[in-house]
């Protein structure tokens, strides 16, 4: 059975590459213009989320976005997800929509073309095995955040093995959150592991569930509190998985 699927898995996997690259290239002069200037970031967010919704549905893929509250307009947040497939970040910009956030995420990726031209302008990127850049994220996120912007991890750090739910995560989020004394905002994402994972012969279209949990308030919290919100927040996403799997 898995022999017939190869073709449609290697047809599908090129596709992805292909409207990643495709629509940033029809895109290029608008998404050009929008990262001249740090205060226009909230156009490239918005054409960030056009680019996105273009790859989801050119993929097949339809998502359907559970929320447990209406989020402060103007407020800052800390956004954290399970991360597993590399329709991750195109899923985060569908799911949030009306507070434009910065990506933290690893400086490998400027590496990809023409992806990474738009991902080293806009991103806060990290040396996760350098403690001097590392300490760097946290100077650049305070400038976000003091001009408005909202801040997005992936506390796991990477994609875990496939056959692990969810990695432990790493403090990085929270000590953010608690720093700048910012509410934090889980995410579930329950089927992008199917729709596209980092195995080279896999994926389906299909449904893209997401949960928007509440807000976690921060502003009685002290970094003495970041392990016990990390471990709040892991068993949070990790049990809604666990229990999703068994449904």
């Amino acid at each position: 059975m898995k022999v017939i699927k190869y073709p449609f898995w290697l047809f599908y996997r090129i596709w992805f590459y292909v409207l990643v690259a495709g629509i940033i290239i029809l895109m290029f002069p608008f998404l050009f213009i929008s990262v001249l200037k740090p205060k226009w970031y909230p156009y490239f967010f918005k054409l960030a989320r056009i680019w996105a919704k273009c790859i989801l549905i050119g993929m097949g893929c339809y998502w359907r976005v559970e929320r447990s509250e209406n989020l402060v307009k103007g407020q800052s947040y800390v956004f954290v997800a399970n991360h597993t497939s590399m329709t991750d970040i195109m899923l985060m910009l569908v799911a949030v929509k009306d507070h434009p956030f910065v990506f933290i995420g690893k400086k490998e990726l400027v590496k990809i073309p023409i992806f990474g031209f738009f991902y080293k302008r806009t991103c806060i990127l990290v040396d996760r095995s350098s403690p001097k850049s590392r300490k760097a994220v946290f100077i650049r996120a305070q400038k976000r955040i003091m001009e408005g912007a909202s801040i997005c991890i992936f506390p796991e750090g990477g994609v875990p093995d496939e056959s692990v739910v969810l990695d432990r995560f790493k403090a990085g989020a929270f000590r953010l959150a608690i720093n700048h004394q910012i509410p934090l905002v889980p995410l579930i994402f329950y089927d992008n592991k199917e729709r596209l994972s980092y195995s080279f012969f896999s994926g389906s279209a299909g449904k893209m569930r997401v949960k928007v949990f509440p807000s976690i308030s921060t502003s009685d919290l002290t970094t003495e509190d970041t392990s016990t919100l990390s471990s709040q927040v892991y068993d949070l996403i990790s049990n809604s998985l666990i229990a999703d799997s068994k449904a």
